[in-house]
Formats: C-alpha cells, sequence, structure tokens
C-alpha cells in the first residue's frame, strides 16, 4: 500500500503539470498545486482534491509566501516532494535575442526554480527525508538552433539536479530528473508562434522561424500524450528505488544515446540543413 505524501507541483495549471497533479491527486496524495493563474487551479480542484496555492517564481515574496503558507497547512511539517514543473520556452536566435529575454529564461527555469528548492529544503533535511524531482526536458542534452536559451535553462537544470542529487543524498533527500520528449502540449507552439510573429519582420533569419515553425507542427502531430510523462513522476514519487533519471516517452533515449556517439559535426550539420540554417539556404531565401 503506497503511503500518502505531501507533494507540491509548480506549473499545474496546464499540460504535464495538470494530468501530473489529477494522478497523483487521485491515488490520495496530498496534493498543492501552484501556478500563476489560480483560476485555472480552481477548475483542476473541481477535478480531484488538490490545493491551488499562487506562485511566480520570478518573485521571491511569492516563493516565501508559498513556503509559509505549506508550513501552516502542514503544522510545521512541510512537504514530502517538490515537483519543479514550472517553466516556459524563448524562441529566437541567440544572436538577436536580447538580454532581458535571455536573463527572462533562467530567472523563471534556473533561478526561481532553484529559490522554491532552497526555501522547501530544510524540513526535509530535518526529517532526513523528501524528493525532489525536477522535470527538465530531452532538450537539456540535445542541442538545437532557434530554442537556445531554453535548452540552455535545461542544460542548467541537468548539472544543478546532478549536483544537488550529491549534495542531498546524506541527508536523505532524493532527486530525480524527468525528461520528456515531444510531448502534445501548448508549450512549444506558443514560443515558436512568438518568436515568429514579433522578429520574423526584420531579423535574418525570418525564413529560419517560419521553417521552425513548420518543424514544430508536423512534431506536434507525432508527439505522444502526456501520459509517459505522468507516469515518470508518479513513479518518481512513489517508487521505494526512484531512478535518477526518467526519459519519456522512453524512445527519445536512442536520440539522446545517438547525439552523444555522433560526432559534433553531424549532428550540427543534420540540425542546421533541418531548420534551413546553411549558407546556400538562406542566401536562396533571400532572393
Amino acid at each position: 500500500m503506497t503511503t500518502t505524501k505531501t507533494i507540491l507541483l509548480t506549473g499545474a495549471s496546464s499540460g504535464i503539470g495538470r494530468d501530473a497533479a489529477l494522478g497523483l491527486a487521485r491515488a490520495g496524495h496530498r496534493v498543492f498545486v501552484a501556478a500563476r493563474r489560480i483560476s485555472a487551479l480552481e477548475v483542476l480542484q473541481r477535478e480531484a482534491p488538490v490545493e491551488p496555492l499562487h506562485l511566480d517564481l520570478d518573485d521571491p515574496s511569492s516563493i516565501s509566501a508559498l513556503v509559509a503558507e505549506i508550513d501552516r497547512r502542514t503544522d510545521g511539517r512541510g512537504l514530502d516532494i517538490l515537483v519543479n514543473n514550472a517553466g516556459f520556452a524563448t524562441a529566437g536566435a541567440l544572436a538577436e535575442l536580447g538580454d532581458a529575454a535571455l536573463r527572462a529564461q533562467f530567472e523563471t527555469n534556473v533561478f526561481g526554480l532553484m529559490s522554491l528548492t532552497r526555501a522547501v529544503l530544510p524540513a526535509m533535511i530535518a526529517r532526513g527525508d523528501g524528493r525532489i524531482i525536477n522535470v527538465s526536458s530531452v532538450s537539456g542534452r540535445i542541442p538545437a538552433p532557434i530554442l537556445g536559451a531554453y535548452h540552455a535553462s535545461k542544460y542548467a537544470l541537468e548539472a544543478l539536479s546532478d549536483a544537488l542529487r550529491m549534495e542531498l543524498a546524506p541527508f536523505g533527500v532524493r532527486v530525480a530528473v524527468i525528461e520528456p520528449g515531444t510531448i502534445r502540449t501548448e508549450f512549444a507552439s506558443r514560443a515558436m508562434t512568438e518568436a515568429t510573429r514579433e522578429r520574423s519582420a526584420t531579423s535574418r533569419y525570418a525564413r529560419v522561424y517560419e521553417r521552425a515553425a513548420q518543424l514544430e507542427q508536423r512534431f506536434d502531430r507525432l508527439a505522444a500524450c502526456p501520459a509517459p510523462v505522468v507516469r515518470a513522476i508518479a513513479h518518481a514519487a512513489t517508487s521505494t528505488r526512484p531512478r535518477r533519471r526518467y526519459v519519456a516517452p522512453r524512445s527519445f533515449a536512442l536520440m539522446i544515446a545517438l547525439v552523444r556517439i555522433l560526432p559534433t559535426c553531424w549532428v550540427d550539420a543534420a540540425m542546421q540543413r533541418m531548420f534551413g540554417l546553411t549558407r546556400a539556404q538562406l542566401v536562396l531565401e533571400r532572393r
């Protein structure tokens, strides 16, 4: 019989976070769900016994208020499990992406995530038990153009998770990383649509943005449903022996392996050809 856990799941207003929250709550766990859009969480609450909380990862006072509220509701015990799922993607060629956009990407996906993690750790360390589950992406191990800022934030999360796992192990706190592949949500399409609309008019990469948007639509038709990722989160949260990394769907593990063993110049060439980032293609498209 699974022991009931107290879980906080961020970014629960849509997509993977929403489905994971429903699954964990229906399995009998006490699930706090957090997001900026509290109205979306209240809709979720009508489907499962979750406890909505407002969270803005870019605002330290919001993080402090959320952790204080959880401590109050749990009589100071705090969380058993933190699922760091909140985040967003910024699309744009790095040569043209401004400092503000790059900092905003890291502010939410890296710095805010780590601030929340540090805030909930004292209670876990005091008990000698707890779990941190970081929802990264295969983008944290496979490079790609146009989404460089997002990929960089996930590469950073991978490294931070590895270091945290080793640092927290002596205190009984486990760290697991979930690496979703192409999943059928609005996540990527929203980023690509914004980039195409905002940057393509004056950009030297205008046709590349258009091609990237077309690729995203093609991949979306082939994308998996969130179920494999939800199962991975549930296993990392409840298994007595959680894995350190979960690639979901598992088929993407082959892609990661290929990127690791193939020469970098081959990977670069394949990505450039896919996105239309060859000199011949760019010159031809300017005519």
